[in-house]
């Protein structure tokens, strides 16, 4: 783990809540697994229900995929939703729904993503909410952050690291700052097995996880982020490919400026202000067999 930090006595996961009841926003199918597969675990072990709900279909628009690929969009969604289930039944985490909005689009519907959370909250009563960190990973994490915050004031709201780019170095599963309790999980040797397992079941991404790491993970209070902004200075993990001369599927070439302004407009009344990082807080260190 991170060699200037404090360690902490290990002990249990810390209980967010009880009874617990989670909720899982995944910004596509797989991100329940990439940031919080082992979390999940630990949570269903220790008795807690965990659901998800799906904002995208992970599926870019179709008009965004090559020509050839534009006749099996459906098809595709419908992989990615099969692969959601069977990974779901893997890990014991219930359904709590699929999404029809593209990936790449959840922020232009954030209102309509915003009522299907609200519902499946009720539905699920849960009494917590888990989701991808804001760190530029993708714009559809940082969207579900913003939606996210938009529940604090609800039920107590938790971001997970997932991946990242600051500083020009690519990390998983650990935050590039050290702001908001930040709590550190080291995965066992059968947990670490079987979030493999889980991640294994998307096999449609499996040219995009290849960079995941199973050996622990991060989460922290939902600090309250500048939406307006992008999380980091310098280039963003989805800006990595920017430079390529043609509009290649896989690549995200939306400005991040349209985005985070976007952003921005919708979370303002939320109460998403910029905060200070200060000093560093503790991290606490966390090992369970």
């Amino acid at each position: 783990m991170a060699g200037s930090c404090r360690l902490a006595p290990v002990r249990r996961t810390p209980v967010l809540s009880t009874p617990r009841r989670v909720l899982i926003l995944a910004p596509h199918p797989d991100d329940e697994i990439v940031a919080s597969g082992i979390a999940a675990m630990r949570a269903r072990r220790e008795g807690a229900a965990v659901s998800v709900v799906f904002l995208t279909t992970g599926v870019p628009p179709r008009e965004v995929l090559w020509p050839w690929q534009r006749a099996r969009y459906e098809a595709r969604v419908t992989r990615r939703r099969d692969e959601a289930e069977r990974a779901a039944t893997l890990l014991q985490i219930g359904l709590g729904g699929f999404s029809d909005i593209p990936s790449r689009r959840l922020v232009s519907h954030l209102d309509e993503a915003a009522e299907s959370v609200k519902r499946t909250l009720e539905a699920t009563a849960a009494t917590e909410l888990w989701v991808p960190a804001f760190e530029g990973a993708h714009q559809d994490h940082d969207a579900a952050n913003a939606l996210a915050a938009g529940f604090r004031d609800r039920l107590p709201v938790w971001e997970f690291a997932a991946y990242n780019y600051a500083g020009g170095k690519v990390r998983t599963n650990r935050f590039f700052d050290a702001r908001g309790g930040v709590v550190e999980i080291e995965a066992d040797r059968d947990e670490v097995a079987l979030k493999r397992r889980a991640l294994a079941l998307y096999a449609s991404e499996r040219g995009n996880l290849r960079h995941i790491r199973m050996l622990e993970e991060a989460y922290r209070p939902l600090p309250r982020h500048d939406y307006a902004a992008p999380p980091h200075a310098g280039t963003l993990f989805r800006e990595r490919f920017h430079w390529a001369p043609f509009r290649h599927p896989r690549i995200d070439f939306t400005p991040s400026v349209e985005i985070y302004s976007l952003l921005g407009k919708w979370g303002g009344s939320g109460g998403a202000v910029p905060v200070s990082q200060g000093e560093p807080d503790e991290i606490q260190h966390v090992s369970l067999s």
